[in-house]
């Protein structure tokens, strides 16, 4: 009698299955396997409530509560409805107009140094917007480097709303050129050239075929930087233009917890609406197009000056100005050197607990972010279920958040919970909001790298008798590494420039570059300030090159 047991000889079986080639290479029709479904279900539920508590408590607390329920309707709530509009409203649309009309002339037409417009019309990326503001400002003080440049001692101040326009502007085009130039070298020339054919003009081709090609990609970029103008709050604060997050974090400042719940449930409101909006034009029907075709090229004939002057000045004022301005106040603080015993222009070691600072935190962050979103990443991937639909819905909420709102939850749920307030301002939960904000960048790249292992290596691997996690280790880990390290990078980038949540939720005396930027320029030490913002931009622009540009279409 055979002593081997009917589970050794199923895997025998299996195994020569695999050898001889003809173990089924997918899943069984409508189900794929994933391990430990009900335990990956369980742990997504726990991650995704994560996501939601804070919001869910700042909405039924401002909701339960009468005095913050009264400002919901109150003209102190209101009235920055307008005005983080009317910012929203012009500043995606300038930034379509500027966008596209970039990504056409460096993919379309014989603008002269293609090659090197492509790589740096992206790079006002690296900028973040309250470091643009404060070159505004610093460009424009007396003894900077305008008032050098024209000899004039004096130079009137743009502030307000033309200041704030300005700045977003100029940094957020790149969210509408980057789709769209990706989009344009996805199309192939045929209809363009049927249409020369029939005598269009190069402006009727443009506005009767490639617009309509495109329109679902500048719709899409134009909706992300909307939603970047309602969650700004740097720049508006040093520009002094009243939105909602300057009026939540001076309500946070005085202790005026309804107030600043009632704004930022408004908030909170406006821009998961704009995400859902958002979300739906992405998923809108495109055509698709074979790649690898080079598009029609448009010659630019006596435009050709206009065009690259254009390009060149927006270029100028969105990345070398700023640039230039930072270096001009670092340089001239080097020179000139201070009385402080803290300035950083005559130490600057002074900078390297701010830098450690934020390489811990975001570093952290990025780890914890793709630990926590791999389970749903899981979930959606190999079992389309309701509950990873869920959870992936309210991890994505998180990022729709502006993170002073994100950081204004933090705050109410931590302070509410005698178990809880312990953690206020600590480190741990200042990592925990920015998972929370920027978790949603990680996850679709986690959902990538799941989706990238083939099912049969798995069923290979289980066949031989590898357990659960000797298969997760030598077999999906190895494949997967390359798209969670991509998507921790984002959130690293992300991480790194974020402001208006440490400043809410950073310990007593802990700073980061940005901190450090912020509390230098609102102490108007410009030399300092110029010096630590010229840090963090080399460290964005790094991660930016190889995270965004290097890996974009448009290149």
């Amino acid at each position: 009698m055979s002593d081997v047991t009917p589970e050794v000889e199923q895997r025998r079986r299996r195994s020569h299955a695999v050898t001889a080639g003809t173990v089924p290479t997918g899943p069984p029709p409508g189900r794929v396997r994933t391990p430990r479904a009900p335990v990956l279900a369980g742990v997504a539920v726990v991650v995704a409530l994560a996501f939601a508590a804070p919001l869910v408590y700042l909405a039924i607390g401002t909701l339960t509560d009468t005095e913050a329920a009264g400002h919901l309707l109150s003209r102190d709530a209101l009235a920055p409805l307008l005005r983080t509009l009317t910012l929203a409203v012009s500043v995606s649309t300038a930034a379509a107009v500027l966008g596209t009309g970039a990504a056409w002339l460096v993919t379309r037409t014989d603008l002269p140094g293609r090659r090197i417009w492509r790589l740096l019309l992206p790079l006002p990326l690296v900028i973040p917007s309250f470091l643009g503001a404060f070159a505004l400002i610093a460009a424009l003080a007396p003894g900077g480097l305008v008032s050098s440049l024209l000899g004039v001692t004096a130079l009137p101040q743009l502030r307000g709303l033309a200041g704030a326009f300005g700045v977003l502007t100029l940094l957020t085009y790149p969210y509408v050129y980057l789709p769209v130039a990706a989009r344009l070298n996805q199309l192939p020339p045929s209809l363009e050239e049927a249409a020369r054919l029939f005598g269009r003009r190069p402006r009727e081709v443009f506005a009767e075929i490639v617009l309509p090609q495109i329109r679902s990609s500048i719709l899409a970029g134009t909706l992300l930087v909307f939603l970047y103008a309602v969650s700004e709050f740097g720049a508006v604060q040093l520009l002094r233009y009243d939105t909602y997050t300057r009026l939540i974090y001076s309500a946070l400042r005085s202790l005026e917890l309804p107030l600043a719940s009632a704004l930022g449930l408004q908030l909170a409101v406006l821009a998961l609406l704009v995400v859902l909006l958002e979300r739906g034009v992405a998923r809108a029907p495109t055509r698709v197009a074979s790649r690898g075709i080079r598009g029609l090229h448009v010659p630019l004939g006596r435009w050709r000056a206009v065009a690259t002057a254009g390009v060149a000045t927006l270029v100028g004022t969105a990345l070398v100005a700023p640039v230039a301005v930072l270096s001009f106040w670092a340089f001239r603080g080097l020179v000139r050197g201070s009385t402080r015993s803290s300035a950083v222009v005559t130490d600057l070691g002074r900078l390297l607990t701010p830098t450690w600072n934020t390489t811990r935190v975001s570093v952290a962050a990025a780890v914890l972010s793709i630990v926590v979103v791999l389970p749903i990443a899981y979930l959606t991937v190999r079992r389309r279920t309701v509950t990873g639909t869920v959870s992936n819905a309210l991890v994505v909420a998180g990022f729709a958040l502006p993170g002073l709102v994100v950081a204004l939850s933090l705050v109410s749920w931590v302070i509410g919970s005698p178990v809880l307030s312990v953690a206020y301002q600590t480190i741990p939960l200042l990592v925990v909001a920015y998972v929370v904000h920027f978790g949603a960048q990680s996850l679709r790249a986690a959902e990538v790298a799941v989706a990238s292992v083939p099912v049969r290596l798995e069923d290979a691997a289980r066949a031989l008798g590898a357990g659960r996690v000797r298969r997760f280790v030598t077999v999906e880990l190895p494949l997967m590494l390359p798209g969670l390290l991509a998507g921790a990078g984002l959130v690293l980038l992300s991480t790194m420039k974020e402001l208006p949540a440490t400043l809410v939720l950073a310990p007593p005396g802990f700073e980061t570059l940005a901190t450090r930027v912020w509390n230098a320029s609102q102490d108007v030490f410009l030399a300092d300030a110029s010096i630590a913002g010229l840090v963090l931009i080399l460290l964005s622009g790094v991660l930016t090159w190889v995270l965004v540009v290097r890996r974009s279409d448009a290149l």
